[in-house]
């Protein structure tokens, strides 16, 4: 494809299926180009480089978060369908996980987020820092439940890259960790119930602590506004 018929939106939405697939390891611009039918000197008429092209695919993503109607819900429904949209999201780009850590995101992707995050929490009666702080906690929170599974995605791709079967490095690894939980009486118990997988959480473990998290938020109103 000559440079003068790509678009940045085309090369944006390649190397997003690039990164699904393969992660930041595996985005270079010559594996995008080639995808592309471009040469790789092609993409850089449309973006500086390789950091450039990660911020601009992790806030592209950012537009699929679903934002709930506040006129059509309470605010603590709102917030729980926002976390779960933020949720989804991330766990289907796991590489914007890890990229959170080394770059700096911005765009209007992750500032349509953040601003309907703030009109959530001030439809609850939060209002200046407090609003911000309910929104990060609730954001933070979110985050942490998904870094488990973007890191084992990542270490997948690393151990595959390595030559070696990723799915018996992985069972041997938790094998070990196992044998190591069972000299310990409260995690040697619940290995002992039906289907227990060690370092595994109980199914609906991540509605039950953002709940929690938003029954914290609840208390700290201020007087007069409805949980």
């Amino acid at each position: 494809m000559p440079r003068d018929t790509l678009t940045r939106e085309q090369i944006i939405q390649t190397a997003i299926a690039l990164l699904d697939e393969e992660g930041l390891e595996g985005l270079n611009m010559r594996s995008l180009g080639k995808r592309l039918g471009a040469a790789a000197t092609a993409v850089y008429w449309h973006v500086k480089n390789k950091d450039d092209l990660v911020v601009l695919a992790g806030d592209h993503v950012w537009d699929e978060i679903e934002l709930p109607d506040l006129d059509a819900m309470d605010w603590r429904t709102a917030a729980t369908s926002m976390a779960a949209s933020l949720h989804a999201m991330l766990s289907r780009h796991p590489w914007l996980v890890q990229a959170l850590g080394t770059h700096l995101f911005y765009g209007p992707g992750k500032a349509r987020h953040d601003d309907h995050s703030l009109a959530v929490y001030e439809a609850a009666g939060f209002t200046g820092a407090d609003a911000d702080q309910a929104a990060a906690a609730v954001f933070t929170y979110v985050l942490g439940n998904v870094l488990g599974a973007s890191a084992t995605t990542s270490l997948m791709r690393r151990l595959s890259r390595d030559g070696g079967d990723p799915h018996e490095a992985l069972r041997d690894t938790m094998a070990k960790a196992t044998e190591v939980a069972r000299q310990f009486p409260r995690l040697r118990t619940r290995l002992e119930t039906p289907a227990a997988d060690y370092n595994a959480a109980p199914e609906d473990t991540f509605d039950f602590g953002l709940q929690a998290l938003l029954d914290g938020l609840a208390d700290r109103l201020p007087e007069g506004h409805a949980l």
